[in-house]
C-alpha cells in the first residue's frame, strides 16, 4: 500500500516532532527544576518554602510526561539513535534518573513529619533532583554537538568508547551552566508569576535577573566555542534511502555547525530568540512586568534548544572515531511505514493532550496563597 506521505517527509516530520518534545519538556518540566533548585535559597522558613513547592505542586506530575514522550519518540522514531545514546551515557543517565526519583519522593515525604531536619532534607533532595538533571541535560546536548565516540559494526551494533568523566569538557561545562542558568531564569519567571507577591518574588526576581545575564553571557560564549566544532557529510546522501548509517561518510569540519544559518537565514531567528527572549525576561522581571518575564524566559528556552537542532541538521548523533558511524535524519530512523503510523496515533492523541493540559493550568490558575497552606489540606 502507497502511504500518503513519502519517506523524507516523514523523517523530516520526526525530526522536527522531537524538537518540538524538547522544547515542550524545557517549557513545563523546565520551571519545575528551576523553582526546585531555587527552593533551599528563596524559601527562608517552613510556610516560604511550602509556598515555593506548592506554585509547582499541582502540575509537576503532568509536566514530566513530555521527558517520558521525549524519550519513547526517541526510541520509537530513531531507535539506533536511542540504542547508542542511552548506552553511551548509561552513567550520566542513571545519575539523572537518581536525581529525578528524589523530587516525587521529595514532594510527597517533606511535609509528613513536622521536624526541621526531616523537611530540610527533603528541600535539599528537592534541589538535588532539580539542580543535577538541569546541568546533566545541558552537559548531553553539548556532547551531541562535540560529537560522541560511538561505532557501529557491520551488523549496525553500536559500541560507545567513551568514559564518563570525558563527557565534561570546557564546551560541555558551559552547555551544562547555561541549561541550568536557563531553567533557573525560567523558574525565577514562574514563581514571579505564580507565588504571593512579598518576600518569595522578591528573591526570585534577584536570582532571576542574575540567572538572565548569564544565560545571555552563556549562549554567546557557547556560541564562540562551537565554532570549533562541526561535522559534515561527504558526497550525497538519499533522503529516501535505507536506515543504514556505514553508508555516509562524514567528517570533521570546524564551524560547520554554522552552515545551515547561512544556508537558511530563517533559520537565525532561533538564536536571535535565545539572545531576546532572555533579555526580555531579564527586563520583565527587573521591571515586575511577570508576564513578560515568563514570556520570555519560554521564549529563550524554546530559541536556545532549537538553536542546537537546526545549527546540527541533518545530523542527529555525530561520531568523532568513525566516519561511517554517524546518524543522521535521512539514514537513522524507523520504518516508513512505522513512522507513518505514529504520526497518526500523535495527529489524533497531541491535541488531546495540549487541550487536558491547557485545561489543568486553566483551572489551577492563581497565585499560591501563604494563608492556604493552614487550610487546604491538598497542598504539601
Amino acid at each position: 500500500m502507497e502511504l500518503p506521505l513519502d519517506y523524507p517527509t516523514l523523517r523530516l516530520i520526526w525530526w522536527g516532532l522531537l524538537g518540538v518534545l524538547l522544547i515542550g519538556f524545557a517549557l513545563t518540566d523546565g520551571f519545575d527544576m528551576g523553582v526546585g533548585a531555587l527552593l533551599p535559597f528563596i524559601g527562608r522558613n517552613d510556610d516560604e518554602r511550602r509556598t515555593v513547592i506548592n506554585t509547582i505542586g499541582s502540575t509537576w506530575e503532568g509536566n514530566q510526561v513530555w521527558f517520558i514522550t521525549g524519550g519513547a519518540a526517541i526510541f520509537a522514531a530513531w531507535p539506533m539513535v536511542y540504542g547508542a545514546s542511552f548506552s553511551g551515557f548509561y552513567l550520566a543517565m542513571f545519575l539523572v534518573l537518581s536525581a529525578m526519583i528524589m523530587r516525587p519522593v521529595g514532594f510527597k515525604y517533606r511535609s509528613k513529619r513536622p521536624e526541621a531536619k526531616w523537611r530540610s532534607f527533603w528541600d535539599w533532595s528537592l534541589f538535588v533532583g532539580s539542580f543535577v538533571p538541569a546541568l546533566v541535560f545541558g552537559v548531553a546536548v553539548g556532547n551531541v554537538l562535540q560529537g560522541v565516540p560511538v561505532h557501529l559494526d557491520s551488523d549496525l551494533r553500536s559500541t560507545y568508547h567513551g568514559h564518563f568523566f570525558e563527557l565534561f569538557t570546557p564546551f560541555t561545562l558551559v552547555c551544562g551552566l547555561l541549561s541550568t542558568a536557563m531553567l533557573v531564569l525560567h523558574g525565577s519567571a514562574w514563581l514571579a508569576v505564580k507565588a504571593e507577591k512579598g518576600p518569595i518574588v522578591d528573591r526570585a526576581r534577584k536570582f532571576g535577573l542574575v540567572a538572565g545575564i548569564a544565560s545571555i553571557v552563556l549562549f554567546a560564549l557557547g556560541g564562540l566555542l562551537a565554532m570549533r566544532l562541526g561535522f559534515r557529510v561527504e558526497g550525497v546522501v538519499d533522503p529516501a534511502g535505507p536506515s543504514n548509517p556505514l553508508r555516509a561518510t562524514v567528517v570533521a569540519a570546524p564551524g560547520a555547525w554554522f552552515d545551515n544559518f547561512g544556508r537558511y537565514p530563517w533559520m537565525t531567528i532561533a538564536p536571535v530568540l535565545g539572545f531576546v527572549g532572555a533579555a526580555f525576561a531579564t527586563f520583565g522581571l527587573w521591571k515586575r512586568q511577570e508576564g513578560l518575564a515568563f514570556g520570555g524566559s519560554s521564549a529563550s528556552a524554546a530559541g536556545i534548544i532549537a538553536t542546537s537542532g537546526l545549527s546540527m541538521f541533518p545530523f542527529i548523533l555525530p561520531s568523532t572515531v568513525d566516519a561511517h558511524s554517524s546518524f543522521l535524519v535521512w539514514n537513522a530512523s524507523s520504518s516508513h511505514t512505522t513512522l507513518f503510523i505514529m504520526l497518526v496515533v500523535v495527529v489524533v492523541l497531541m491535541p488531546v493532550v495540549l487541550a487536558y493540559t491547557a485545561f489543568v493550568y486553566r483551572v489551577l490558575w492563581g497565585r499560591t496563597s501563604s494563608a492556604a497552606l493552614k487550610t487546604d489540606p491538598a497542598l504539601y
